[in-house]
């Protein structure tokens, strides 16, 4: 049972392949939150533009009104 597992153990075969679907999902993860901060920030901007937009045509109907 010893030489089994140490024979496991020193086996680097797939190594490899866990060292890239590590780095992978760092990779996909730190997209993920790049991804989330740029809606984020889009939503902020546009919330900022209809605010303005809105303020504009209040403004817009009051001098058309008097």
């Amino acid at each position: 049972m010893k030489q089994i597992i140490a024979k496991f153990i020193a086996d680097e075969q797939g190594q490899d392949i866990i060292e890239y679907a590590l780095l992978g999902s760092f990779v996909s993860f730190g997209a993920y939150l790049g991804a989330d901060n740029l809606g984020k920030a889009y939503d902020a901007w546009f919330g900022d533009i209809k605010g303005a937009v809105e303020e504009a045509g209040k403004k817009a109907q009051e001098v058309s009104a008097s």
